[in-house]
């Protein structure tokens, strides 16, 4: 999409790409509401409390394969799509060197004639590899830039995503496991998790659709961890006020009450309105704006690769952080940790340095990608339409 888009519009382009995650994770909800409901209307089972064996009908083994199966369908249909697009006319002509191959797609993809002109005054552009220290001095810092953050911004928030039901479990706005069935603990998260990623997940995509070529990457991505990093805080520090002090009577003695449960929950969510609104969309965008057309996947990958090395951190670490500290009230089979109020401020701390190193990458808001990447020496193509002529660069 950053080699197909203008560059007036191309960071709302990419960024209703990324944003069609949060159609996902609405559909991923929406599978689990549906098939748990149907499930739990036909094989009806008592809480856990009262039977542990019957609170678990031998069906409820479908409802996962099924919810699980359901995600074959968009890859499927996204491999045959994908197939069906052309490559990009700017990878065509700058790497491949096939500029007749990239007019020919170009044609496909603008529905108008386009013919390819060679410019007369080409020169030939010394290529630099990955590990060259010509890119290195040319895009070091900026690769150290889009990875640290990407990485930074995933440990916090695979771990908030990952582990939303046992934090608001333990806030009290989801019940207690053990007053559940199994088919209806299914339901009841991921309709809490749907709501959440509907009140704050999703809106902050579209927000940063609508806003990121007027304010600009930079200033969303700044902005969105110093307000990841405040709520984390606002949700640490005072985890026990919120939470309660006091143990709730039977059968969820196991929880707190007396705590402020709806105040945690909107803290909660604007953390997720402001990543998505902030560094969880940009971190995607800036990569592949940055770097030169024959390493731009590459550095993009490179950028991914290192968010999900932060997201399996995140998911173990958290997991392991958050168990109690005191060895009776942790999971089965886990050793004592730090307790989720250590966690919170651990993840607050990875938002803050997010927001430091997010001064290493540049803004690209209004500039093409060969300016921002140094190709300035590109093909020209002519474009005829209607019997009007106009040569255009490859830039659009």
């Amino acid at each position: 999409m950053s080699e197909y888009a203008n560059t007036k519009t191309r960071g709302a382009f990419i960024a209703a790409v990324f944003a069609m995650q949060g159609v996902g994770i609405l559909s991923g909800a929406a599978v689990a509401i549906i098939v748990s409901s149907a499930f739990r209307k036909a094989y009806p089972r008592p809480p856990f409390f009262v039977d542990p064996i019957l609170s678990t009908p031998p069906q409820a083994d479908f409802v996962w394969r099924l919810i699980f199966m359901f995600g074959a369908v968009p890859a499927a249909l996204t491999y045959y799509w994908r197939m069906k697009m052309p490559e990009t006319a700017r990878y065509t002509a700058l790497v491949a060197k096939n500029v007749n191959k990239a007019a020919a797609d170009m044609s496909k993809v603008l529905a108008m004639e386009v013919r390819a002109e060679q410019s007369k005054e080409e020169k030939e552009e010394e290529e630099y590899g990955l590990f060259s220290s010509k890119f290195a001095k040319r895009h070091g810092l900026q690769l150290l830039g889009t990875t640290s953050t990407w990485f930074l911004l995933d440990v916090a928030f695979y771990s908030q995503n990952l582990f939303q039901k046992d934090v608001l479990t333990q806030v009290g706005w989801l019940p207690n496991v053990k007053t559940m069935s199994a088919l209806e603990e299914v339901f009841k998260i991921s309709r809490g998790q749907a709501l959440i990623a509907l009140c704050s997940t999703v809106p902050g995509y579209w927000f940063t659709v609508a806003l990121i070529d007027h304010i600009g990457r930079f200033t969303i991505q700044l902005m969105g961890f110093f307000f990841m990093t405040v709520f984390m805080f606002a949700l640490s520090i005072p985890y026990y006020h919120w939470r309660g002090h006091e143990k709730c009577p039977p059968p969820n003695n196991d929880k707190y009450c007396g705590g402020d449960h709806l105040a945690f929950v909107i803290l909660y969510a604007l953390t997720f309105f402001f990543a998505n609104f902030g560094p969880n969309s940009t971190t995607f965008i800036v990569p592949a704006e940055l770097f030169p057309a024959r390493l731009r996947s590459t550095c993009h990958g490179i950028s991914a690769a290192c968010g999900k090395a932060g997201a399996i951190i995140g998911a173990f670490g958290f997991l392991y952080a958050a168990q109690s500290r005191d060895p009776k009230q942790t999971d089965p089979g886990y050793p004592t940790g730090m307790g989720i109020k250590a966690a919170l401020i651990l993840l607050a701390i990875c938002n803050a340095l997010g927001f430091v190193f997010t001064f290493l990458v540049p803004e690209t808001k209004g500039r093409s990608l060969e300016d921002l990447s140094g190709e300035n020496d590109e093909p020209t193509i002519e474009l005829q339409t209607n019997g009007n002529e106009r040569r255009a660069a490859m830039a659009v």
